[in-house]
């Protein structure tokens, strides 16, 4: 049943970027990632469960000196409305005094990424750069007063998936960016 649920869903998408606009976009990031962090060896931190397409894909792009962790903090627990944030896993590595570089799948209203930048505050990180695959061109959260430092590609304000955003927690390994068509 679920599996039809996803077809039908797949096939009435919009592609929003295809996997060649996906790959150019990681290209333009992994650019102006090295030109701002090739001299600071950060700790980047993915974002789980979103963020592990991209991560991987951008880790391969960036040829200086880093280090790999991750963190899994959540909102939506396989749904489509963001809910209260679920902290599952911290970074194994020590954040002081360190250079971090949080790369998520998506900005939409901000709390997420807000709650992750304070937590590595928190944990006395010297300097926090963010990264998203996608930016959705909306009004963020109250009390979110920040845009990431490297973005992908922006997108109006519709449920996405694909190359790590989830529809129901599938269609995460869809190779482009998509609109479900409502």
């Amino acid at each position: 049943m679920i599996a039809n649920k996803v077809e039908s869903i797949l096939k009435e998408a919009e592609c929003l970027y295809s996997a060649d606009e996906v790959n150019q976009a990681l290209d333009r990031m992994a650019h102006d990632i090295t030109q701002k962090l090739k001299n600071k060896t950060p700790l980047v931190l993915c974002v789980m469960t979103g963020a592990l397409i991209t991560t991987g894909h951008l880790l391969t792009r960036l040829h200086f000196p880093l280090e790999l962790d991750y963190i899994h903090a959540t909102r939506y627990r396989g749904t489509n409305r963001g809910g209260d944030l679920h902290w599952l896993v911290e970074p194994r590595k020590n954040l002081k005094d360190r250079t971090i570089l949080v790369v998520d799948d998506i900005m939409d209203g901000g709390l997420t990424l807000s709650a992750i930048m304070d937590y590595c505050k928190q944990a006395g990180a010297k300097d926090i750069y963010t990264a998203v695959m996608v930016s959705k061109n909306r009004k963020r959260e109250p009390g979110v007063n920040f845009e990431p430092d490297f973005v992908g590609v922006m997108t109006e304000d519709k449920y996405l998936f694909g190359f790590g955003l989830d529809y129901e927690e599938y269609l995460r390994n869809v190779p482009g960016i998509y609109a479900v068509n409502t």
